[in-house]
């Protein structure tokens, strides 16, 4: 899991980036961080390259019986295991963060980007995708930022082992630097199909997800009708395509994970053959030739490193297209340029559309019936209406008002609104102090009795869509949610469908009494509504 603690530091992020530019801005955000990883690396990866040749040098001293230097060159060695261990421990230290900073700064980018969209994404995009960004795709970003220590460490070794070759014997460096990068560039035709396997791969995930969000959310009506059967057979069927996906991609993963060592090895074959060679005919001695066999062998590991860097970030490219195509979505409703603010108090709602007008201060009930959810979504501004039509607010048109301050003076509660998983009392409480209590709330809406029958009482932990409450008893506390906000509007779509008329005639009772001088309106066709409010607006006539 993310640190709830780590800083994560906010993306610059240009107006439509591409997958490259997502990753660097990712990369930019913790440059410090990544430069001293960097560092680290190469400091961590230079005792690997050099051991080898002070293992050379020892056996030399050795051969020539020279104690004195055997006891320095098994000092070097000592001392750079001794480096390499506290340079790795630290490099783990800066790695791991580096993970954390690029899974967590896409998952905060996404969480803030699809808050901005709101209720447009669902049609825009589906469940199986974003949870496959907010899990796989931000791991493999992770992984992207965290492999660069390891990456530049590789590269410097690899040089510092190429340039005492060649010092050593020209012909063994010119091996060296010839036939590591083409082992690299072996490697490269792997890369293309798994990167298009690992992105057919993403697609099936996302679609089990989808699948399997919706079977989760709609298990009982599945259960009523019957078609349970029918859909585990999809999801197995759509399962096993992911699992064909994923065998395809470890078979790609599997002929990379050869090449990465077969092809060094070839490699290492040819330098230590010509090694042997020259060590017989005494232009290099034993010492050397050690030496020679321990480079060539260290050789696998920063190829090996090159790849990994390579295969992280072509998987960091296919997550970071998904989020950025995530990130190119924009919501249906634009805040305006120069937002205008609305006046203060109770606030007057005109929809010129349905004709619907409702008096600041007053409890309004419209009785439009299945069009009543359009109109509420207008006075609302959750939907812009028809061209030549305009919905006021205040006597400001709701276009001209930016939305935060809409959704904090003008509340929308809709009889479906879903709960999250979590505490009562934290769902119920408002983000910001109002003038009335939970326990207010709760009586208004005849809830009461509810948070009475809970073991813990409002601090009992209530589940995902608040499965633990009946239809009725999830729609009072909706409505109690929904009062407990202490909204200047407050527009409520059928709050009471659910319940039983004695208990929904307390609860018109209560909510008048509890909403006397603020505006609100109430979508119901219901007579027990119509009996508490000030106004009624029914197929566009109004009585008084």
């Amino acid at each position: 899991m993310l640190s709830a603690t780590y800083p994560f530091p906010p993306l610059r992020l240009p107006a439509r980036p591409s997958a490259s530019r997502f990753l660097l801005a990712v990369f930019r955000a913790r440059l410090g961080t990544v430069l001293g990883a960097a560092a680290l690396g190469v400091v961590w990866a230079l005792p690997g390259a050099l051991v080898p040749l002070v293992i050379g040098q020892g056996i030399g001293a050795v051969s020539a019986h020279d104690g004195a230097a055997v006891w320095r060159w098994a000092l070097a060695a000592a001392l750079l295991g001794v480096v390499q261990t506290l340079t790795g421990t630290w490099l783990h230290f800066l790695n791991y963060g580096l993970w954390l900073h690029g899974a967590g700064s896409t998952q905060r980018a996404v969480s803030a980007h699809t808050t901005r969209v709101g209720a447009g994404l669902r049609e825009k995009t589906t469940t199986g995708n974003l949870v496959a960004i907010s899990t796989t795709d931000v791991n493999h970003i992770g992984n992207t930022v965290e492999v660069t220590g390891r990456a530049f460490g590789s590269l410097l070794a690899f040089v510092v082992v190429a340039v005492w070759l060649i010092s050593t014997s020209p012909l063994l460096g010119v091996v060296a630097l010839v036939g590591v990068p083409v082992a690299v560039l072996g490697i490269g035709p792997l890369l293309a199909p798994l990167q298009k396997r690992k992105a057919k791969q993403r697609e099936k995930r996302g679609d089990v997800n989808a699948l399997g969000a919706d079977i989760v959310s709609g298990l009982r009506i599945l259960r009523g009708i019957g078609g349970e059967r029918r859909f585990f057979t999809r999801f197995r069927e759509t399962s096993q395509r992911v699992r064909r996906a994923g065998i395809e991609v470890g078979r790609a993963e599997a002929w990379l994970a050869a090449a990465e060592i077969a092809l060094p090895g070839l490699v290492t074959v040819v330098i230590t053959w010509l090694g042997a060679r020259l060590a017989v005919a005494g232009s290099i001695d034993i010492g050397q030739l050690v030496a020679f066999y321990g480079i060539s062998a260290f050789l696998i590991w920063p190829v090996s490193a090159a790849t990994e860097a390579v295969g992280s970030i072509t998987s960091g490219l296919v997550a970071a297209r998904k989020v950025v195509a995530l990130l190119a979505l924009r919501p249906k409703l634009a805040d305006p340029e120069t937002p205008v603010r609305l006046p203060g108090g109770p606030l007057e709602l005109v929809d010129t559309e349905s004709g619907v007008r409702v008096a600041a201060g007053r409890l309004t009930v419209v009785d439009f019936g299945a069009d009543g959810e359009a109109v509420a979504d207008r006075l609302a501004r959750f939907a812009d209406p028809a061209e030549g039509e305009e919905v006021l607010v205040g006597g400001v048109r709701a276009g001209h008002v930016a939305l935060a301050e809409l959704r904090r003076r003008v509340v929308y509660a809709h009889n479906q609104d879903i709960w999250f998983s979590g505490v009562l009392r934290e769902q119920l409480a408002p983000a910001r102090p109002s003038g009335v209590s939970i326990t207010e709330a709760l009586y208004a809406a005849d809830a009461d009795d509810i948070v009475e029958a809970l073991p813990d009482g409002v601090d009992e932990v209530i589940g995902e869509r608040g499965r633990e409450v009946s239809g009725g008893q999830r729609q009072r506390l909706n409505l109690a949610r929904a009062l407990a906000v202490d909204a200047d509007v407050l527009v409520l779509d059928e709050p009471t469908s659910a319940v039983d008329a004695h208990t929904e005639a307390r609860i018109t009772e209560r909510v008048a009494a509890l909403r006397r001088g603020k505006t609100t309106v109430v979508f119901s066709q219901s007579p027990l509504w119509t009996h508490v409010a000030d106004e009624v607006f029914t197929a566009k006539v109004v009585t008084v």
